[in-house]
């Protein structure tokens, strides 16, 4: 293995049954599902001195205000003209990780967005639940893979399951993520860690090992949709220009966590110094300007635009501001040319600055549509009230 940990690899773990049935390339996957990359060794503080926001104009919030009060549990998004995208990092040397794995999120380019309403958390385990007892679904991860979809594949691997992030006990090298990820026989939206796990208690703990399909589900039974990345991007910026994170340029305020993220040594070791270690139940963390919470760290989101990584690109090559973008027509991954993306965004709970950087605002993940895993999980818009 080369020392580039590949971000094209870090959003997929497999279908169902290709996680079950070829195991390894799922892992490979995986890594980037969590938009996990090797940074350099900078360190959080050092963020904003090495970032620049000299490519970014102002915001202009649009000012006609919502009609009717807001659907439950979701808060108003003004829409308007922004600046999106991630600065690029000042000061690169030879080091071909870190900061360089965010070449995606540029060039910065104007978009507008219309206002729309959004679910001020994501979705919980008691709000999934909802769906599941009204009408039965049953998720990506609870199905059991079809032989003729997958020939050739050992009967003992066409089993149910899912993806875990599983820490080692000890330090290990970082370039080997097979180490801290598991395909586990019986993991699903119920049993987050394997079929001995519950969610019994934790009716407020975001729903994980969600595909995009049960995502959609979810949205369409609620009378929502995926938000689109612009709009996704708008809203977790909060209003401000061009900062690091949902809240400003410094990583705490106030000698204060403002997000789920991992500290102490990783993998190995997490240190709950924000009060957690693993998942958070949502809202534990101050919102962001508009009232949304959690949208830096905790949970990879799913929204609906196809990923290529000469998206921003196209859009700023047409010289204008993109108003309402739908994200790319087809997905393409370099790195993975036959494999489908959609874009994640926001970070999880494995962020680190010794790892992953993927908590700021302007960075993006991608995702194998068909899988989910015990750190994504999703939230929902509404372009107008329900009636």
């Amino acid at each position: 293995m080369s020392k580039r940990v590949q971000p094209s690899r870090a959003e997929r773990p497999t279908r169902n049954a290709k996680r079950c049935a070829w195991l390894m390339t799922m892992l490979v996957a995986i890594a980037v599902v969590s938009g996990i990359v090797l940074r350099s060794r900078s360190s959080r503080t050092s963020e904003s001195v090495v970032m620049s926001a000299d490519t970014f104009l102002s915001t202009q919030e649009n000012r006609t205000s919502p009609a009717g009060p807001a659907p439950h549990g979701m808060v108003w998004i003004p829409g308007g003209e922004f600046s999106m995208g991630a600065a690029d990092p000042r000061g690169r040397d030879d080091n071909d990780v870190g900061m360089r794995a965010t070449d995606d999120s540029r060039p910065i380019h104007r978009v507008y967005v219309d206002g729309f309403w959004m679910d001020a958390t994501e979705v919980t385990n008691a709000q999934f639940a909802a769906l599941v007892k009204a009408t039965g679904y049953v998720t990506v991860a609870d199905k059991q893979p079809r032989a003729e979809d997958f020939p050739g594949a050992p009967p003992e691997n066409l089993v149910a399951g899912s993806v875990i992030f599983a820490p080692p006990d000890h330090p290990v090298p970082l370039d080997n993520h097979f180490q801290w990820w598991s395909y586990v026989k019986g993991a699903n939206w119920r049993h987050p860690l394997g079929p001995n796990s519950s969610i019994e208690g934790k009716d407020s703990d975001p729903v994980v090992h969600v595909a995009y399909e049960d995502a959609v589900a979810y949205l369409i039974w609620a009378g929502e949709r995926l938000p689109t990345e612009a709009e996704w991007e708008f809203a977790a910026r909060g209003g401000l220009t061009g900062q690091l994170y949902p809240w400003g340029n410094d990583f705490t305020r106030d000698a204060h966590w403002m997000l789920n993220s991992h500290q102490g040594h990783f993998p190995d070791h997490d240190t709950g110094d924000d009060r957690f270690t693993g998942i958070a139940p949502v809202a534990q963390f101050p919102p962001n300007a508009y009232g949304l919470f959690d949208v830096a760290g905790n949970f990879w989101e799913w929204v609906s635009d196809w990923y290529r990584p000469d998206y921003y690109a196209q859009l700023a090559a047409a010289r204008g501001v993109a108003r309402n973008p739908q994200g790319p027509a087809s997905s393409f991954d370099p790195s993975e040319p036959d494999q489908r993306k959609r874009v994640q965004r926001g970070g999880s709970f494995l962020c680190t600055d010794q790892y992953c950087s993927r908590y700021m605002v302007g960075t993006r993940g991608k995702g194998d549509p068909d899988t989910g895993t015990n750190h994504v999980g999703f939230r929902g818009v509404m372009s107008r009230a329900r009636n």
